[in-house]
């Protein structure tokens, strides 16, 4: 696991623009993507993350461009994700300039890339996105999601993340569709689920309000924080993040 807690602005982009929304919906603009990479660069981050919410292949060439142009300027590592179906476009994001890729859909789809990217460029590159809800229907308790949540698939969440280890991931996004982009705090109960099964690191996503809510991720096992709208309005800074770490004797780069 990571001797420090990670810190990391997730920037959802669409048309070459960031975004945000409530629950994967109503996007809204948040600013330009390479403005927003170099000033969380220069605030302290320790990853970036750029997620393609459109994914369609005019976007997808922008994404190169995009990312590219923010590793010419960022000099920390730069997860991207999105409309990744095959192991060429792994090549290509990486290429690029990109350091891990995220992988959600895809894999669920066809769990053997997941292993093919694994294999040819090495676990380290490969995070598997989850998007994950509370569900009655699985043992857990809670259910594999695609499409940015719309669609439930019959996957109960913890089976699903053991497998996904099987097969070669480095690293678990963990996204809660139901915290997501409501600032009510991350969800603890399914990080702690998952910290017991995983013995790769765990990023937690999905319901960062204030700073202390960094602090309750690392609690319930999360080794990197991931948020995206309270640094995009300025209502906690990164190093405010850091600063409740610290303060609950977490150890930040």
């Amino acid at each position: 696991m990571s001797l420090s807690v990670r810190v990391i602005p997730c920037l959802d982009v669409a048309d070459a623009r960031v975004v945000k929304g409530v629950n994967f919906l109503n996007l809204r603009d948040a600013g330009d993507p390479i403005e927003l990479a170099a000033k969380y660069y220069e605030d302290g981050a320790d990853e970036l993350t750029f997620l393609d919410v459109h994914a369609t292949v005019d976007n997808r060439s922008t994404m190169y461009d995009l990312v590219t142009k923010c590793a010419e300027q960022v000099f920390i590592p730069l997860t991207v994700g999105g409309g990744i179906r095959e192991v060429e476009d792994v090549a290509r994001l990486l290429g690029a300039g990109a350091d891990k890729i995220s992988v959600g859909s895809a894999g669920i789809s066809n769990p053997e890339l997941l292993t093919a990217i694994a294999e040819r460029f090495g676990n380290q590159v490969l995070v598997i996105s989850l998007d994950l809800k509370r569900s009655p229907k699985t043992k857990s308790g809670f259910v594999v999601t695609t499409h940015g949540g719309r669609n439930e698939t019959d996957l109960d969440a913890l089976e699903w993340v053991a497998k996904t280890i099987d097969l070669g991931a480095g690293e678990l996004l963990v996204n809660s569709i139901d915290a997501d982009g409501t600032r009510a705090g991350f969800d603890g109960e399914m990080l702690r689920a998952i910290r017991a099964i995983s013995d790769v690191p765990v990023i937690a996503s999905g319901g960062a309000g204030k700073a202390s809510d960094f602090a309750q991720a690392a609690a319930a096992g999360a080794d990197a924080i991931l948020a995206a709208s309270i640094f995009h309005e300025g209502s906690v800074s990164i190093q405010d993040a850091k600063n409740a770490l610290k303060s609950e004797g977490y150890s930040v780069r």
